[in-house]
């Protein structure tokens, strides 16, 4: 039987696919070693307000800085604006550690007029 010669290419994606997984592996490896074991820190971060019809939007990121994972985060926004006070409730199903989130919540007050709050009420871990 005649042995058949493998050409250029066939080494090149060889060579470029064995770097691709001894890259991924020590990625991992580097991951799990350097893992921490802090609880999940949560962060809001409010956007500019944007007139919709009848309604003002606000957006927000959600950050996790923390190195676990947080499940239900419960997120409430207060907008205070001449001598009248609304809020805005909404929960998060997932939020992975170090990871983030974008949500909207909305007001019939314009956010602009007053000052807004936000705050986490609540999370669970998984």
């Amino acid at each position: 039987m005649k042995r058949v010669k493998k050409n250029w290419l066939e080494w090149t994606v060889f060579a470029l696919s064995a770097l691709l997984i001894a890259g991924v592996l020590g990625f991992l490896i580097y991951e799990s070693a350097t893992i921490g074991q802090s609880p999940p820190d949560i962060h809001v971060r409010l956007g500019h307000p944007e007139a919709r019809s009848g309604h003002f939007a606000v957006p927000m990121e959600i950050l996790n800085t923390g190195d676990q994972t947080a499940e239900g985060v419960n997120i409430e926004v207060v907008l205070r604006a001449g001598g009248r006070e609304e809020t805005g409730n909404f929960e998060i199903q997932f939020l992975p550690r170090r990871g983030s989130r974008e949500a909207w919540v909305t007001f019939k007050t314009d956010p602009r007029t007053g000052t807004m709050e936000a705050r986490v009420l609540g999370y669970e871990k998984p």
